[in-house]
């Protein structure tokens, strides 16, 4: 497999720092690194983006999450290995991937029971980092970018 093009962060570089930057913004949230592991997981699951998959299991595994939390994210509701908070925070980056599937994306209690867990700061690091996998995931499945080779 190889990738379309370049990754597009990488033709035009100065697009690199201002990536970083949100990042490390997003990181400062007050949200523990596992969730935000899990979060990215499971959007890039949802958007099939191979690349994401592979990079976010490595990261989650060295972050600290679980074995059996990484083999069964994809399965959240059904898997005993999660946190209500983890579960509230997957629940909303699910709704908020999946925009055009429904016309309430992010209803009331998936957003009510994801306040209960999480600040206002923390729910800001969880959107935002929800967008930010979102797009790092259509960049990367745009241009194909495979699973393995880094590219950015």
């Amino acid at each position: 497999m190889k990738a379309r093009m370049t990754n597009p962060a990488g033709v035009i570089p100065e697009v690199m720092p201002a990536i970083q930057d949100l990042v490390k913004a997003v990181k400062k949230g007050g949200v523990p690194e596992t969730v935000l592991e899990l979060v990215h997981l499971r959007a890039s699951q949802i958007n099939g983006c191979g690349f994401c998959v592979d990079l976010g299991a490595r990261e989650a595994k060295r972050n600290g999450v679980s074995d059996e939390q990484l083999h069964t994210v994809a399965a959240w509701r059904e898997a005993p290995y999660f946190s209500d908070a983890e579960r509230a925070a997957l629940a909303l980056a699910e709704a908020a991937t999946r925009l055009a599937d429904s016309p309430d994306p992010v209803p009331d209690a998936v957003w009510d029971e994801a306040a209960d867990h999480f600040d206002e700061r923390q729910l800001a690091a969880i959107i935002l980092w929800v967008a930010t996998t979102n797009f790092f995931n259509r960049i990367n499945v745009t241009v194909k970018q495979p699973a393995g080779v880094t590219g950015w």
